[in-house]
C-alpha cells in the first residue's frame, strides 16, 4: 500500500514530533531499492562507503562491484528477475555487494543466518525456492548437507579476507582456514569463488530492470505468530517506505555524507538490514563488524572509530559498559545510539547515558513491518521506559481480541498498519489471514498501552515468543527438537531472565526414560539448533506438565514460581 487509508486515524502522537518531522513522507519518490543505491553511488562517489576490519570500499567501488555481481547472476548463473538468491555470511564487504548487486538484477534476496544448523537451512531454502547462494566457506559444510534436497544451483562461494588487499586478503584467508582453523572440510561441486564472479560480471553488461514498488526484493524469514519459520514478502515499495519514514526521522540530526555508523549487528537481521540501508541512503561510511561477540576487538575498532551513529540491543550495549578500555572510546561524535530487537533495562540505559552521554533511543517493529513502526525521537534526554510513537506515515492502534479499539490506558494488542507493512508470508496465505485483521490491521501478538500523547508501551508478549540477545525463538521449534529425543515424554520452552543476554532458553522435562540427563538433552539440541537456540538451563519433573481441557501446555504457568 503506498497511502494510508482516506479515513485515518486521530493521530494524537503527531504533537510528539519535534519540529521539522512529517506526519506523513512521500513513499512513491522512489520505484525501488535500486533507484536510491544508484542515486548515493552517483552523489557520494568518492566517499568511503562500508568498511571492515580496517578496509574501506567508496560508493563507487560498492557501485562497480554490485553492478558487476549483478551481471554475473544474469549472464554467468542465468538468474531471472524474481529468482531467490541467499546470502549466508556475516558483516563483511562481500555482504553488500552481494546484497545490492542481486537487487539491481531484480533478485528476490533470501537472508540466512550463518550459525543455522543443517535442518534450519534446508527449512528456508526450500521453502524460498532458492535457486543460488552466497556462502561464507565456513558455513559450506553445513550447506553441503542439504544442498542435494533444494534447488539451489548456483553456489558462489567467499572467504573472510577476498575484498582486502591481497597481502592482508592472503594472510587473513589463511590464519581463518589453517591457524584458527575455523573452516570445517567441505567439497561442493561446481561452485565458483566470489571474486571469480566479479571478475565475470565485469566483463558482461548488467541488463537493466525496470523494478516497481510492488516486486519482492526480501523474503525474509521470521517465526511470525508460530514456531513454523516463514518468509516475510517483502516489496521494494515495502523497504522504500521504510527508508522514507526512518531518514525523515533523523534528517534533522544528520548530514548527509559526513555520518560515520556502525553496524555491529549481523546484516541477516531485519534492523540492521534497513539501518544499513537508511545510512546509505544518507551517503554515511558505515563500519561492518563481522564478530560482535568478540568484546575487546570490537572495543578496539571503536577506539579508532570516531563514530556519530551505532545500532545495537541491550544486552551489546551492557557488554561494551563492562569492556576494559571502553572508557577511552571517543564519543564526543555521537548523535545516535539506537537499539531494538528486545526491551532496553533501565540501568543499562542509565548507565550508557552517564558514560557517553548519549541517551539509548529504543524503537519498535517487527519482520514484518521492514521493521520500523515505532520509535522514541532523537530529541529525548533519558530513558523513557516506552518504545516511542508511531513514525510518519503509520497509523498505531490498541485493539482487543475482537479487533476493536480499547480505551486509551489500557491494554490491548498493538497493532499496525502503514505502506511499511509485509505483503503477506510466502506461500502460506493461512499464517497470512491469522495476523490481518479484515480492516488491514497487521497483529503485532504484543500487549500494551498507549497514553494521551500517543506514545506505546509493552507490557507483555502475547506470544509466547523468548528473545535471546535480540533474536527470537520460537517454544514450538525447541519443543519440537527435544521431543525427538526418545527418552523425553513431555516438554515445555520458556523464557528465563539472564544478565547478559535478556533471556536464556529453559526447557521443562518429563521423563520417559529415568536415566535420560541434562547432558544428554543438551548435546542432542545442540546437533539440531542454532546456539542461541538451545536450552541454557533444563528442568526435570515427575508430574505431567500442566494444561488446558483441551491438552495445551499452560507455558504461563511454567514460567511461575514454584510455591514453597
Amino acid at each position: 500500500m503506498d497511502r494510508l487509508p482516506e479515513v485515518a486515524l486521530n493521530r494524537i502522537w503527531l504533537s510528539q514530533y519535534p519540529q521539522g518531522i512529517p506526519a506523513d513522507v512521500d513513499v512513491t519518490a522512489y520505484a525501488s531499492l535500486k533507484e536510491i543505491l544508484e542515486q548515493s553511488c552517483e552523489r557520494f562517489a568518492g566517499l568511503p562507503a562500508y568498511s571492515n576490519m580496517g578496509v574501506a570500499m567508496t560508493y563507487r567501488e560498492l557501485d562497480q562491484a554490485s553492478r558487476a555481481f549483478g551481471a554475473y547472476l544474469q549472464k554467468d548463473a542465468g538468474l531471472q528477475r524474481g529468482d531467490r538468491l541467499a546470502i549466508m555470511m556475516p558483516n563483511l564487504l562481500q555482504y553488500p555487494i552481494a546484497l545490492f548487486g542481486a537487487l539491481r538484477a531484480g533478485i528476490t534476496v533470501v537472508n540466512t543466518n550463518p550459525l543455522y544448523t543443517a535442518r534450519e537451512l534446508e527449512h528456508q531454502l526450500k521453502d524460498s525456492g532458492a535457486v543460488a547462494i552466497v556462502v561464507l566457506e565456513n558455513f559450506a559444510a553445513t550447506l553441503q548437507q542439504v544442498l542435494p534436497s533444494s534447488a539451489v544451483r548456483t553456489v558462489i562461494t567467499t572467504q573472510v579476507g577476498d575484498r582486502f588487499p591481497a597481502v592482508k586478503r592472503l594472510l587473513t584467508n589463511l590464519v581463518v582456514k589453517h591457524v584458527k582453523k575455523m573452516v570445517p572440510p567441505w567439497s561442493i561441486d561446481g561452485t565458483t569463488a566470489f571474486n571469480d564472479a566479479l571478475a565475470a560480471g565485469r566483463a558482461r553488461t548488467l541488463d537493466e530492470v525496470a523494478l516497481t514498488r510492488d516486486d519482492l526484493a526480501f523474503l525474509q524469514y521470521t517465526g511470525g505468530t508460530t514456531g513454523v519459520a516463514k518468509g516475510a514478502m517483502l516489496t521494494h515499495g515495502n523497504l522504500v517506505a521504510n527508508l522514507q519514514q526512518v531518514h525523515a526521522w533523523i534528517a534533522r540530526d544528520f548530514v548527509e555524507g559526513k555520518e560515520v555508523t556502525v553496524i555491529p549487528l549481523p546484516l541477516y537481521h531485519i534492523f540492521a538490514l534497513t539501518a544499513n540501508m537508511v545510512f546509505m541512503k544518507t551517503g554515511a561510511h558505515t563500519i561492518l563488524i563481522t564478530n560482535p561477540r568478540d568484546i575487546p576487538a570490537f572495543v578496539k575498532t571503536l577506539k579508532h572509530t570516531p563514530f556519530t551513529a551505532m545500532i545495537g540491543v541491550n544486552t551489546l550495549y551492557n557488554a561494551l559498559l563492562n569492556a576494559p578500555g571502553f572508557g577511552e572510546v571517543p564519543l564526543k561524535q555521537a548523535k545516535l545510539c539506537a537499539a531494538g530487537g528486545m526491551a532496553v533495562q533501565r540501568a543499562v540505559a542509565e548507565r550508557w547515558k552517564a558514560a557517553t552521554g548519549v541517551p539509548i533511543v529504543e524503537g519498535y517493529g517487527l519482520t514484518e513491518t521492514s521493521p520500523i513502526a515505532i520509535c522514541n525521537t532523537l530529541a529525548i534526554k533519558d530513558w523513557t521506559g516506552n518504545i516511542g510513537v508511531p513514525i510518519p506515515s503509520t497509523e498505531v492502534a490498541i485493539l482487543d481480541e475482537r479487533g476493536e479499539r480499547v480505551p486509551l490506558g489500557e491494554v490491548g494488542e498493538i497493532c499496525i498498519r502503514g505502506p511499511q507493512v509485509m505483503r503477506g508470508y510466502w506461500n502460506r496465505p493461512d499464517e497470512t489471514a491469522k495476523v490481518f485483521t479484515a480492516d488491514g490491521w497487521l497483529r503485532s501478538g504484543d500487549m500494551g498501552v498507549m497514553d494521551g500523547n500517543g506514545s506505546v508501551k509493552i507490557t507483555d508478549r502475547k506470544k509466547d515468543m523468548i528473545i535471546v540477545s535480540g533474536f527470537n525463538v520460537y517454544p514450538n521449534e525447541i519443543e519440537d527438537v527435544v521431543m525427538l529425543h526418545p527418552g523425553v515424554l513431555e516438554t515445555a520452552a520458556i523464557g528465563a531472565p539472564d544478565e547478559k543476554s535478556g533471556e536464556v532458553v529453559k526447557i521443562v522435562v518429563v521423563r520417559k526414560d529415568p536415566g535420560l540427563t541434562e547432558q544428554d538433552l543438551l548435546a542432542h539440541c545442540r546437533k539440531h539448533l542454532t546456539g542461541y537456540k538451545v536450552p541454557k538451563l533444563v528442568e526435570f519433573r515427575a508430574e505431567p506438565l500442566p494444561k488446558t481441557n483441551i491438552g495445551k501446555i499452560l507455558r504461563r504457568e511454567l514460567r511461575a514460581p514454584k510455591p514453597a
